[in-house]
């Protein structure tokens, strides 16, 4: 049965995808209106929700997930018929060096929207007999690391988390599963392969390679730089979870993936090579390259099958890893530009 969103939770919209997600669901459906409930922790920022397409349509509440009087006045007040959870502590280095953060967040946060969800649209019916949905978005490295000959992940592939990052996001999809099998909540959910685009943190890879290069300065490269990831241009992610809250099916699980599998090494060189045109006054941009020790237990290669969104739901990527690195490299340069005006 095909879901249409009216009144959509958006967890986490002030991040990176979050904000992406809330300016592609604003962009191309009218009808929808989104409550974004957001921490504003270091990965989140007002100025990701800076000239949304409508903003009319959008109302932002400062909160945390883990806050259950607030949750529930939100389903209560909005009549609230979708959730999508994007709302996580996400980077490996900070969960190695404080785990409890990330199972505080990753897993009680979802445990809470979840019960809100759950006392709201099946204790309470409070939407009566309306189609409802919870959407839970997830990562690739829930299925643990690859080696150079194993086939990419599937929505069967056994979970083996190796970071406490990817640890309390298995517990957050268990919960989900659970919540869907236990209690019948229309819920699906998305393991995605790593993002790239506009308004990503500084702290991840490709704005660190940006940075370093814009500002002079080394770019740390774990290890050899052999490390591969499947890229995922942050707007077809967008896209795909959009088709899956609408026309997935509840219960199940959709991983979404670029089909652009590159090591760390590449991809910075490619970053710099792009930059060599845009700012050809710092290049060659590939002096910067600064090999630094490898990070503890770090997984050596992640790869996503999403053959199972692409013939279901008829979802396909629009943009290559190519074009996609040149706009989010140009738009880099040109916030970078505008700062510094």
């Amino acid at each position: 049965m095909t879901h249409v969103p009216e009144r959509v939770l958006v967890t986490g919209g002030a991040g990176f995808i979050g904000a992406n997600f809330v300016r592609h669901l604003l962009a191309t459906d009218p009808s929808v209106t989104i409550v974004d409930l957001d921490l504003l922790t270091y990965a989140g920022s007002l100025d990701n929700l800076a000239e949304l397409p409508d903003p009319s349509r959008h109302l932002f509440v400062r909160g945390d997930i883990q806050d259950a009087e607030l949750v529930q006045r939100l389903f209560r007040e909005h009549r609230l018929d979708t959730v999508v959870h994007f709302a996580a502590e996400s980077h490996v280095d900070r969960s190695i060096t404080g785990p409890g953060a990330f199972v505080r967040t990753n897993v009680l946060g979802t445990f809470t929207l979840l019960e809100a969800a759950r006392q709201a649209w099946i204790v309470d019916r409070e939407l009566g007999a309306r189609s409802v949905r919870f959407h839970h978005v997830s990562t690739d490295e829930v299925y643990g690391s690859l080696d150079r000959a194993d086939p990419p992940f599937s929505e069967t592939t056994p979970y083996a988390p190796n970071s406490p990052y990817s640890a309390s996001k298995a517990g957050s999809d268990h919960l989900v599963r659970a919540y869907r099998h236990t209690y019948g909540l229309d819920a699906t959910l998305s393991n995605c392969s790593n993002n790239y685009g506009p308004f990503q943190h500084d702290e991840k890879f490709i704005p660190t390679v940006i940075r370093a290069c814009l500002s002079g300065q080394p770019i740390p490269v774990y290890g050899d730089g052999s490390n591969v990831r499947d890229w995922l241009y942050v707007g077809d992610h967008c896209a795909a979870i959009d088709r899956i809250v609408r026309e997935g099916q509840s219960g199940e699980t959709y991983n979404v993936g670029g089909r652009s599998e590159r090591a760390n090494i590449d991809v910075a060189r490619t970053i710099c090579r792009i930059l060599d045109r845009l700012v050809p006054a710092g290049a060659p941009h590939e002096k910067y390259l600064s090999f630094v020790p490898d990070r503890p237990g770090h997984d050596w290669r992640y790869a996503i099958d999403s053959r199972k969104i692409q013939e279901r739901l008829r979802w396909a990527r629009k943009e290559t890893f190519e074009s996609g690195l040149e706009r989010t490299v140009r738009w880099y340069v040109e916030r970078a530009r505008r700062m510094a005006a």
